[in-house]
């Protein structure tokens, strides 16, 4: 079995003990953003199996989408990132 090389982390344990690797995170090609995978790249980002600017170019982000993602998730949790619920958790 071969591992292909990348920098960086494969695997990063998380505060409440599980883990998230590179094989947990969506595709490069997704084009349907729903909450759970919002949040998977969220935590990706925060616990340093992706650096920033490496979530930004593979999922083709801007800064603004990327923060506003994760600045919902710290203030409301990962149910923020649900379309359903922009106008409930939306600043005013």
């Amino acid at each position: 079995m071969y591992l292909k090389k990348v920098d960086g982390p494969r695997l990063v344990k998380l505060p409440d003990g599980s883990t998230l690797s590179r094989a947990d995170l969506p595709s490069a090609r997704t084009q349907r953003w729903v909450a759970s995978r919002k949040a998977t790249v969220v935590k990706a980002v925060k616990f340093g199996l992706l650096t920033r600017d490496e979530a930004k170019s593979r999922y083709h982000l801007s800064d603004d989408e990327l923060e506003s993602w994760a600045m919902a998730v710290d203030r409301f949790g990962e149910d923020a990132l649900k379309t359903t619920s922009l106008q409930k958790y939306r600043q005013v």
